[in-house]
């Protein structure tokens, strides 16, 4: 016999909240196995990535300079250190790291965080979030 659709639905909560702590808590456990760069920038490259190809071809940054390095950075605990790197990285590096709270209380608690999750990703947020990235970019290219 099949559970009922409470037990379902709370079960399914709690993997989904697992898999968010997990999803989020990865790129955060990758930072901190690495060092941040002195330049704010190339920090990828001791994962055995090739340097950004925008910079060699363009001697400016790209759109995600700095971005593994402001997760390094807060992953250390650095949070100025990390703004100061890149802006909107610090800032998804704070949101990975409340996911993976969120996600663990989720999969502790079944409870239900979906309404916040939906009003997040709504399309005025998304627009926001878009125009932090592109204001991060600026900043990138004024410091560089």
């Amino acid at each position: 016999m099949p559970a009922p659709p409470r037990i379902r639905s709370t079960l399914a909560r709690r993997l989904g909240g697992a898999a968010l702590a997990l999803v989020s808590a990865a790129p955060l456990a990758v930072a901190a196995s690495l060092t941040p760069a002195n330049d704010g920038h190339g920090t990828h490259t001791q994962m055995g990535l090739p340097a950004c190809g925008w910079v060699v071809a363009f001697d400016r940054p790209c759109p995600t300079c700095g971005m593994t390095t402001a997760f390094t950075h807060a992953a250390e605990g650095e949070l100025l250190s990390s703004a100061a790197t890149q802006p909107f990285g610090a800032l998804l590096a704070v949101a990975a790291a409340a996911c993976v709270w969120a996600g663990l209380h989720i999969a502790l608690t079944g409870c239900r965080l979906g309404g916040l999750a939906t009003t997040l990703l709504a399309a005025r947020s998304l627009w926001i979030l878009g125009a932090l990235a592109a204001a991060a970019w600026v900043y990138k290219i004024i410091v560089w």
